[in-house]
Formats: C-alpha cells, sequence, structure tokens
C-alpha cells in the first residue's frame, strides 16, 4: 500500500466550553481556551490517503484532485472563521481538536475519486498533534 500525505494550512478562532457547565466549570475544565472573547490558531492539517497506485497512472490520487478536495470542502469552511459559530460542520460540538478532526473526516471521506482516507492529522501548536483513522 501506498500512503499520500496533503498538507495544508489555516486559521481559526474557537472557544471550549460546555453551555451545560456555568463560567467557573468551563474555566476550570478548558482553562484560558475556555475565554468568552476567543483565541485562535494556525492550524496544519495532513489528509492521508491509503491505496494501491493504478497503473494507467501511477497514482493513488492525482494529488492536484486532492487538493481541490480538501480546499473546496474543508479549508474554505475553516479558514479565518470562528469555528463555534460560522462553520456549519461544528454546530453543537464542542470545537476541540479532537471533534475538528472527526468533523472533517466526516467531510472527506466520501469525496475521494480513488483510494481511501486513511487518517486525518491536525497540529493546532508546534506542540499538540492529533489524528483520527475512522470509526
Amino acid at each position: 500500500m501506498i500512503y499520500v500525505t496533503r498538507r495544508e494550512t489555516f486559521s481559526a478562532a474557537h472557544r471550549l466550553y460546555n453551555p451545560k457547565f456555568s463560567n467557573q466549570e468551563n474555566e476550570k475544565i478548558f482553562g484560558k481556551c475556555s475565554n468568552p472573547n476567543w483565541h485562535g490558531h494556525n492550524y496544519t492539517l495532513e489528509v492521508i490517503v491509503v491505496g494501491q497506485p493504478n497503473p494507467e497512472t501511477g497514482f493513488v490520487i492525482n494529488i492536484s484532485e486532492l487538493k481541490a478536495i480538501i480546499k473546496e470542502h474543508v479549508i474554505s469552511k475553516v479558514d479565518h472563521k470562528n469555528l463555534n459559530l460560522e462553520t456549519d460542520f461544528m454546530k453543537g460540538v464542542i470545537p476541540s481538536t479532537e471533534n475538528i478532526c472527526i468533523a472533517i473526516w466526516k467531510l472527506l471521506v466520501d469525496k475521494l475519486p480513488s483510494g481511501k482516507l486513511y487518517a486525518v492529522k491536525l497540529a493546532e501548536t508546534e506542540n499538540n498533534f492529533f489524528e483520527y483513522r475512522g470509526d
């Protein structure tokens, strides 16, 4: 099997909080990430597709197509957005990076013309990385 990775970046704001909790509870659980005035990250997204190369093209997936799919279905929806307020696919979901990975997976899993989605990796800082490989 060949694993093809496409990396993209985006910037987005969010607030980690649960509306069921008091402000004190949210601050205790989420710390500064529960700032009512939001905070942001410069995220690095990696989308990994697995498969066998097509004998006619040598590609598992055409990387230009993969780039366009990611930009259309993910980057255009999250870049310079507030993930709590401006992204339909995150409505009602605490926008932790774990949940963002799962949501991005769901946006992409049925959009690939070839290969199979293997993993969605998301770095929110240079020290914090998250990876989702489906259900």
